[in-house]
């Protein structure tokens, strides 16, 4: 029986996520091309495995030949210096775009982060439509490829979800990941209908479980039909404090990007 794509890529596939996805995105392409700048072990059946440097543009022209789709999770996923960041991120993503349109691949899922709006303050629910507030190097690199892909949706017609994620891993460890947790089984739902919505032009999700404490309001994106699944609730045992109100003083408990506002070069 057919899968819906013949081949679809997963950058970053070394990465924390790109680990877990690699699994769980086969059923959805015959072949599931497999790129990043690490180790990613042998490949497996129904795998193509592509070492490749993002910024080198020549190569990710070459990675992106006969893909149909891409899930873009390659690049630094932490706060780092400018320089380090604009080789992976910056330079990289363009590569990614500019490459997808020679190719004429037309659908992408790019990995934005909810630290492209860290710099609101929790008690705020905002939606898609709200202003960019990046509260790090890393997250500035996040608001240049939203753009980035607005850029080629509305010169080139590739359409793209950014979904920009929370906290996705295998349970809250602190009482910020309460209202930012975004389970694996979500993640991996809200890739599906990113990828499967017939038209999606340009849209912004925000990637969260369906957590007691909302911070992102995902209306503008309901086309996309995106219903997680799950919710930090099932941990709430292991913060008993998480009700108090934060203290004014503390940037971790007061702003979405935690202490992603105070890390990095800036504060060395």
């Amino acid at each position: 029986m057919s899968k819906p794509f013949k081949r679809l890529l997963l950058t970053g596939a070394a990465g924390g996520l790109g680990k877990i996805l690699r699994e769980r995105i086969k059923p959805w392409a015959d072949v599931v091309r497999l790129s990043d700048i690490g180790d990613m072990g042998a490949a497996q059946e129904g795998e193509e495995i592509m070492q490749c440097d993002l910024a080198d543009k020549a190569a990710v022209l070459k990675l992106l030949e006969g893909v149909d789709a891409v899930l873009h999770f390659g690049g630094i996923s932490t706060e780092n210096t400018f320089e380090a960041i604009m080789h992976a991120n910056i330079q990289g993503t363009y590569n990614i775009y500019e490459a997808a349109h020679r190719n004429g691949v037309k659908r992408l899922v790019f990995a934005s982060s909810n630290h492209a709006v860290g710099f609101y303050k929790q008690q705020e629910i905002i939606d898609a439509d709200a202003p960019t507030r990046p509260d790090s190097m890393y997250g500035l690199s996040k608001v240049f490829g939203e753009q980035l892909s607005r850029y080629y949706w509305d010169r080139a017609g590739i359409e793209t979800v950014c979904i920009r994620i929370g906290s996705s891993f295998p349970e809250p460890t602190n009482v910020r990941m309460m209202a930012s947790w975004f389970s694996y089984d979500d993640l991996v739902e809200a890739l599906r209908v990113s990828l499967f919505t017939p038209r999606v032009g340009h849209t912004i999700l925000f990637g969260t479980s369906d957590n007691a404490v909302k911070w992102w309001d995902n209306r503008k994106a309901s086309h996309l039909g995106f219903r997680p699944k799950d919710s930090s609730s099932q941990f709430a045992h292991n913060f008993p404090d998480s009700g108090a109100y934060p203290p004014d003083d503390d940037p971790v408990s007061l702003y979405v990007g935690g202490k992603f506002v105070y890390d990095g070069p800036m504060y060395k």
